[in-house]
Protein backbone atom coordinates (compact mmCIF):
# COMPACT_ATOMS: atom_id res chain seq x y z
CA UNK A 1 0.00 0.00 0.00
CA UNK A 2 1.25 3.69 -0.70
CA UNK A 3 0.98 6.85 0.60
CA UNK A 4 -0.14 9.67 -2.04
CA UNK A 5 1.56 12.84 -1.31
CA UNK A 6 -0.75 15.65 -3.42
CA UNK A 7 1.56 18.77 -4.20
CA UNK A 8 4.84 16.63 -3.94
CA UNK A 9 6.64 18.68 -6.05
CA UNK A 10 6.13 21.18 -3.87
CA UNK A 11 8.36 23.13 -1.12
CA UNK A 12 6.96 21.70 1.86
CA UNK A 13 5.69 18.44 -0.28
CA UNK A 14 8.96 17.83 -1.78
CA UNK A 15 10.44 17.89 1.71
CA UNK A 16 7.75 15.01 3.02
CA UNK A 17 8.83 13.04 0.04
CA UNK A 18 12.21 12.48 1.27
CA UNK A 19 11.73 11.92 5.12
CA UNK A 20 8.89 9.18 4.04
CA UNK A 21 11.42 7.51 1.49
CA UNK A 22 14.18 7.33 4.21
CA UNK A 23 11.90 5.76 6.69
CA UNK A 24 11.41 3.45 3.55
CA UNK A 25 7.87 4.12 2.97
CA UNK A 26 5.96 3.54 -0.17
CA UNK A 27 4.71 6.02 -2.31
CA UNK A 28 3.21 8.16 -5.43
CA UNK A 29 3.95 11.83 -5.62
CA UNK A 30 0.33 13.81 -7.74
CA UNK A 31 1.26 17.63 -9.06
CA UNK A 32 0.45 19.55 -11.67
CA UNK A 33 3.41 21.76 -10.89
CA UNK A 34 2.01 24.77 -11.48
CA UNK A 35 4.06 25.73 -8.55
CA UNK A 36 5.94 22.24 -7.94
CA UNK A 37 9.05 21.38 -9.59
CA UNK A 38 9.37 18.20 -11.16
CA UNK A 39 13.54 18.31 -10.02
CA UNK A 40 12.40 18.00 -6.79
CA UNK A 41 11.15 14.77 -6.69
CA UNK A 42 13.99 12.00 -6.39
CA UNK A 43 14.36 9.83 -9.48
CA UNK A 44 12.79 6.01 -9.07
CA UNK A 45 9.24 7.48 -7.14
CA UNK A 46 6.10 7.28 -8.88
CA UNK A 47 5.37 10.59 -10.17
CA UNK A 48 1.66 11.49 -11.39
CA UNK A 49 1.56 15.33 -13.52
CA UNK A 50 -2.39 16.12 -13.52
CA UNK A 51 -4.51 18.54 -11.31
CA UNK A 52 -6.35 16.99 -8.84
CA UNK A 53 -9.49 19.02 -9.84
CA UNK A 54 -9.74 16.48 -12.91
CA UNK A 55 -11.21 13.63 -11.63
CA UNK A 56 -10.84 11.37 -14.82
CA UNK A 57 -7.31 12.24 -13.71
CA UNK A 58 -7.23 11.67 -9.99
CA UNK A 59 -9.46 8.09 -10.59
CA UNK A 60 -6.96 6.57 -13.06
CA UNK A 61 -4.15 7.32 -9.99
CA UNK A 62 -6.42 5.72 -7.56
CA UNK A 63 -7.21 2.92 -9.93
CA UNK A 64 -3.73 1.82 -10.54
CA UNK A 65 -1.96 2.42 -7.19
CA UNK A 66 -2.79 1.00 -4.34
CA UNK A 67 -3.60 4.08 -1.76
CA UNK A 68 -4.20 3.72 1.63
CA UNK A 69 -3.20 7.07 3.33
CA UNK A 70 -3.44 10.49 1.72
CA UNK A 71 -0.88 13.93 2.68
CA UNK A 72 -2.65 16.94 0.80
CA UNK A 73 -0.73 19.45 0.52
CA UNK A 74 -2.02 20.74 -3.03
CA UNK A 75 -3.33 24.37 -2.65
CA UNK A 76 -2.94 27.83 -3.69
CA UNK A 77 -1.57 29.76 -0.65
CA UNK A 78 -0.67 33.91 -1.43
CA UNK A 79 -2.49 36.22 0.96
CA UNK A 80 -2.71 39.20 -1.18
CA UNK A 81 -3.46 36.92 -4.28
CA UNK A 82 -6.27 35.30 -2.64
CA UNK A 83 -7.84 38.90 -1.75
CA UNK A 84 -7.34 40.10 -5.09
CA UNK A 85 -8.50 36.92 -6.93
CA UNK A 86 -10.61 35.03 -4.45
CA UNK A 87 -12.65 32.60 -6.94
CA UNK A 88 -9.05 31.55 -7.74
CA UNK A 89 -8.40 30.29 -4.36
CA UNK A 90 -12.24 28.77 -4.06
CA UNK A 91 -11.51 26.55 -7.14
CA UNK A 92 -8.03 25.29 -6.47
CA UNK A 93 -8.10 24.68 -2.59
CA UNK A 94 -11.87 24.14 -2.01
CA UNK A 95 -13.05 22.17 -5.25
CA UNK A 96 -9.92 20.39 -5.39
CA UNK A 97 -10.01 19.08 -2.19
CA UNK A 98 -13.87 18.32 -2.72
CA UNK A 99 -12.66 15.71 -5.57
CA UNK A 100 -9.89 14.43 -3.69
CA UNK A 101 -12.18 13.45 -1.15
CA UNK A 102 -14.61 12.18 -3.56
CA UNK A 103 -11.66 10.14 -5.06
CA UNK A 104 -10.88 9.16 -1.58
CA UNK A 105 -14.46 8.22 -0.50
CA UNK A 106 -14.96 6.23 -3.92
CA UNK A 107 -12.03 4.07 -3.54
CA UNK A 108 -11.98 2.87 -0.26
CA UNK A 109 -8.69 5.35 1.02
CA UNK A 110 -10.30 6.24 4.81
CA UNK A 111 -6.90 8.84 6.35
CA UNK A 112 -5.74 12.24 4.87
CA UNK A 113 -3.41 14.31 6.82
CA UNK A 114 -4.33 18.48 5.81
CA UNK A 115 -1.90 21.30 5.00
CA UNK A 116 -4.26 23.65 6.98
CA UNK A 117 -2.88 27.22 8.08
CA UNK A 118 -2.62 29.95 10.72
CA UNK A 119 -4.64 31.82 8.79
CA UNK A 120 -7.81 30.15 9.79
CA UNK A 121 -7.38 31.98 13.03
CA UNK A 122 -6.94 35.53 11.44
CA UNK A 123 -6.46 38.10 14.31
CA UNK A 124 -6.46 36.77 17.79
CA UNK A 125 -5.18 38.70 20.87
CA UNK A 126 -4.23 35.96 23.03
CA UNK A 127 -1.24 34.40 22.58
CA UNK A 128 0.25 31.67 22.30
CA UNK A 129 -2.66 30.46 19.75
CA UNK A 130 -4.62 27.05 20.75
CA UNK A 131 -6.49 24.99 18.42
CA UNK A 132 -9.43 26.22 21.06
CA UNK A 133 -9.55 29.84 19.34
CA UNK A 134 -12.13 31.08 17.10
CA UNK A 135 -11.35 30.92 13.96
CA UNK A 136 -12.07 34.35 12.13
CA UNK A 137 -10.03 34.25 8.82
CA UNK A 138 -8.76 37.50 7.30
CA UNK A 139 -7.99 36.66 3.77
CA UNK A 140 -9.71 34.50 1.58
CA UNK A 141 -6.59 31.97 1.21
CA UNK A 142 -7.59 31.44 5.31
CA UNK A 143 -11.14 30.67 4.56
CA UNK A 144 -10.78 28.50 2.11
CA UNK A 145 -8.26 26.38 3.95
CA UNK A 146 -11.19 26.11 7.33
CA UNK A 147 -13.52 25.06 4.42
CA UNK A 148 -11.50 22.22 3.81
CA UNK A 149 -11.19 21.59 7.04
CA UNK A 150 -15.12 21.90 7.70
CA UNK A 151 -15.50 19.84 4.24
CA UNK A 152 -13.14 16.50 5.87
CA UNK A 153 -15.36 16.87 8.72
CA UNK A 154 -18.31 16.62 7.18
CA UNK A 155 -16.63 13.40 5.17
CA UNK A 156 -15.90 11.88 8.66
CA UNK A 157 -18.94 12.22 9.91
CA UNK A 158 -21.02 10.61 6.95
CA UNK A 159 -18.25 8.22 5.78
CA UNK A 160 -15.85 7.90 7.84
CA UNK A 161 -12.87 9.42 6.27
CA UNK A 162 -10.19 10.23 9.13
CA UNK A 163 -8.40 13.47 8.61
CA UNK A 164 -5.82 15.20 11.09
CA UNK A 165 -5.64 18.81 9.67
CA UNK A 166 -2.28 20.33 10.96
CA UNK A 167 -2.23 24.64 11.19
CA UNK A 168 1.04 25.76 10.05
CA UNK A 169 2.62 28.97 11.23
CA UNK A 170 5.31 30.32 8.80
CA UNK A 171 7.22 27.21 7.32
CA UNK A 172 10.95 28.15 6.49
CA UNK A 173 14.35 26.44 6.20
CA UNK A 174 15.30 23.45 3.32
CA UNK A 175 16.50 20.45 4.05
CA UNK A 176 20.14 20.28 6.51
CA UNK A 177 21.59 18.06 3.18
CA UNK A 178 20.85 21.55 0.80
CA UNK A 179 19.22 19.39 -2.09
CA UNK A 180 15.92 21.01 -2.09
CA UNK A 181 14.68 24.16 -0.46
CA UNK A 182 12.31 26.72 -1.27
CA UNK A 183 11.72 28.13 -4.92
CA UNK A 184 8.35 30.01 -5.70
CA UNK A 185 7.87 32.05 -8.88
CA UNK A 186 7.00 34.91 -7.83
CA UNK A 187 8.58 34.53 -4.37
CA UNK A 188 6.64 35.71 -1.01
CA UNK A 189 7.77 34.31 1.69
CA UNK A 190 10.17 36.65 3.61
CA UNK A 191 13.03 34.63 4.40
CA UNK A 192 13.86 33.92 0.61
CA UNK A 193 13.33 37.40 -0.03
CA UNK A 194 15.62 38.46 2.59
CA UNK A 195 18.24 36.40 1.34
CA UNK A 196 17.68 37.31 -2.60
CA UNK A 197 18.93 40.65 -1.67
CA UNK A 198 22.02 38.55 0.31
CA UNK A 199 22.70 37.15 -2.97
CA UNK A 200 22.74 39.76 -5.17
CA UNK A 201 19.13 39.16 -6.66
CA UNK A 202 17.31 42.04 -4.92
CA UNK A 203 18.73 45.73 -4.00
CA UNK A 204 16.98 45.44 -1.03
CA UNK A 205 13.91 43.91 1.46
CA UNK A 206 11.00 45.55 1.50
CA UNK A 207 8.94 45.44 4.47
CA UNK A 208 5.54 45.59 4.56
CA UNK A 209 4.39 48.51 7.20
CA UNK A 210 6.07 49.51 10.57
CA UNK A 211 3.03 51.18 12.00
CA UNK A 212 1.73 47.53 13.43
CA UNK A 213 0.75 47.51 17.29
CA UNK A 214 4.22 45.52 18.49
CA UNK A 215 7.86 46.76 19.84
CA UNK A 216 9.32 47.42 16.39
CA UNK A 217 5.91 47.96 14.84
CA UNK A 218 6.60 44.96 12.34
CA UNK A 219 4.40 41.46 12.29
CA UNK A 220 5.54 38.78 14.18
CA UNK A 221 5.19 35.02 13.06
CA UNK A 222 6.28 32.34 14.53
CA UNK A 223 8.38 30.26 12.04
CA UNK A 224 8.85 26.55 11.94
CA UNK A 225 11.85 24.26 10.17
CA UNK A 226 10.13 22.33 7.09
CA UNK A 227 12.20 19.12 8.52
CA UNK A 228 10.11 19.35 11.79
CA UNK A 229 7.20 20.25 10.03
CA UNK A 230 7.11 17.24 7.58
CA UNK A 231 8.06 15.00 10.37
CA UNK A 232 4.64 16.20 12.42
CA UNK A 233 3.44 14.52 9.22
CA UNK A 234 4.54 11.21 9.55
CA UNK A 235 3.77 10.99 13.37
CA UNK A 236 0.37 11.95 12.00
CA UNK A 237 0.17 9.34 9.39
CA UNK A 238 0.73 6.81 11.75
CA UNK A 239 -1.43 8.34 14.44
CA UNK A 240 -4.15 7.53 11.80
CA UNK A 241 -3.34 4.44 11.12
CA UNK A 242 -3.48 3.75 14.26
CA UNK A 243 -7.02 4.21 14.63
CA UNK A 244 -6.90 8.06 15.74
CA UNK A 245 -10.16 10.33 15.75
CA UNK A 246 -9.43 13.14 13.94
CA UNK A 247 -8.32 16.07 14.72
CA UNK A 248 -6.88 19.80 14.34
CA UNK A 249 -3.29 20.22 15.30
CA UNK A 250 -0.90 23.69 15.40
CA UNK A 251 2.81 23.13 14.29
CA UNK A 252 5.03 26.38 15.61
CA UNK A 253 7.96 26.86 17.60
CA UNK A 254 5.92 28.75 20.49
CA UNK A 255 7.83 31.53 19.60
CA UNK A 256 7.78 35.09 17.90
CA UNK A 257 10.07 36.86 15.97
CA UNK A 258 9.40 40.14 14.14
CA UNK A 259 9.93 41.21 10.46
CA UNK A 260 13.25 43.48 11.44
CA UNK A 261 14.70 40.26 14.12
CA UNK A 262 14.38 38.43 10.79
CA UNK A 263 16.27 40.94 8.78
CA UNK A 264 19.16 41.35 11.33
CA UNK A 265 19.48 37.77 12.18
CA UNK A 266 19.76 37.36 8.17
CA UNK A 267 22.38 39.67 7.92
CA UNK A 268 24.75 38.20 11.01
CA UNK A 269 23.89 34.34 8.89
CA UNK A 270 24.98 35.80 5.80
CA UNK A 271 27.37 38.28 6.48
CA UNK A 272 25.91 40.72 4.13
CA UNK A 273 24.19 44.50 5.24
CA UNK A 274 20.79 43.71 3.36
CA UNK A 275 19.64 46.84 2.62
CA UNK A 276 16.24 47.15 3.94
CA UNK A 277 13.06 49.74 2.95
CA UNK A 278 9.27 50.36 4.48
CA UNK A 279 6.19 49.95 2.14
CA UNK A 280 2.37 49.45 2.74
CA UNK A 281 1.05 47.20 4.91
CA UNK A 282 -0.66 44.54 2.97
CA UNK A 283 -4.28 43.43 3.37
CA UNK A 284 -5.49 40.29 5.58
CA UNK A 285 -1.45 40.42 7.57
CA UNK A 286 -2.05 39.67 11.10
CA UNK A 287 -0.57 41.57 13.51
CA UNK A 288 1.01 38.97 15.60
CA UNK A 289 1.15 35.55 14.86
CA UNK A 290 2.48 32.72 17.82
CA UNK A 291 1.34 28.78 17.89
CA UNK A 292 0.75 26.69 20.72
CA UNK A 293 1.71 23.16 19.74
CA UNK A 294 1.50 21.79 22.88
CA UNK A 295 -1.23 19.72 21.36
CA UNK A 296 0.45 17.95 18.68
CA UNK A 297 3.77 17.59 21.32
CA UNK A 298 1.12 15.63 23.67
CA UNK A 299 -0.93 13.76 21.28
CA UNK A 300 1.36 13.13 18.19
CA UNK A 301 4.57 13.24 20.34
CA UNK A 302 5.83 15.51 18.38
CA UNK A 303 9.31 16.88 19.09
CA UNK A 304 10.59 19.47 17.03
CA UNK A 305 15.00 19.84 16.76
CA UNK A 306 15.46 22.90 14.79
CA UNK A 307 13.69 26.10 16.11
CA UNK A 308 16.33 28.29 16.60
CA UNK A 309 15.68 31.22 14.15
CA UNK A 310 19.77 31.10 13.21
CA UNK A 311 19.36 27.28 12.37
CA UNK A 312 16.31 28.31 9.84
CA UNK A 313 17.62 30.43 8.42
CA UNK A 314 21.44 29.02 7.79
CA UNK A 315 19.83 26.20 6.06
CA UNK A 316 17.97 28.33 3.99
CA UNK A 317 21.03 30.42 3.11
CA UNK A 318 22.77 27.00 2.49
CA UNK A 319 20.01 26.01 -0.09
CA UNK A 320 19.91 29.57 -1.82
CA UNK A 321 23.90 30.25 -1.92
CA UNK A 322 24.26 26.75 -3.46
CA UNK A 323 20.48 26.98 -5.89
CA UNK A 324 20.65 30.59 -6.11
CA UNK A 325 18.12 30.27 -9.44
CA UNK A 326 16.51 27.43 -7.55
CA UNK A 327 15.97 24.39 -9.32
CA UNK A 328 16.55 25.13 -12.87
CA UNK A 329 19.73 23.51 -13.76
CA UNK A 330 19.56 21.03 -10.71
CA UNK A 331 19.36 17.09 -11.20
CA UNK A 332 17.06 15.28 -9.93
CA UNK A 333 19.57 13.02 -7.06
Amino acid sequence: MSIAVVGGAGYIGSHAVRALLAQNRDIVVIDNLETGHEESVPEGVQFYKGDIRDRDFLNEVFEHEQIDQVVHFAANSLVGESMENPLKYYDNNVFGTQILLETMIKHGVKNIVFSSSAATYGEQKKMPITEEAPTAPTSAYGETKLAMERMMKWCDAAHGTKFVSLRYFNVAGASASGVIGEDHEPETHLIPLVLQVANGQREHITIFGEDYPTEDGTCIRDYIHVEDLVDAHILALDYLKEGGESDIFNLGSNQGFSVKEIVETARTVTGHKIPAVIGEKRAGDPAVLIASSEKARKTLEWSPSRTDIVTIIRDAWNWHQHHPHGYKGADRS
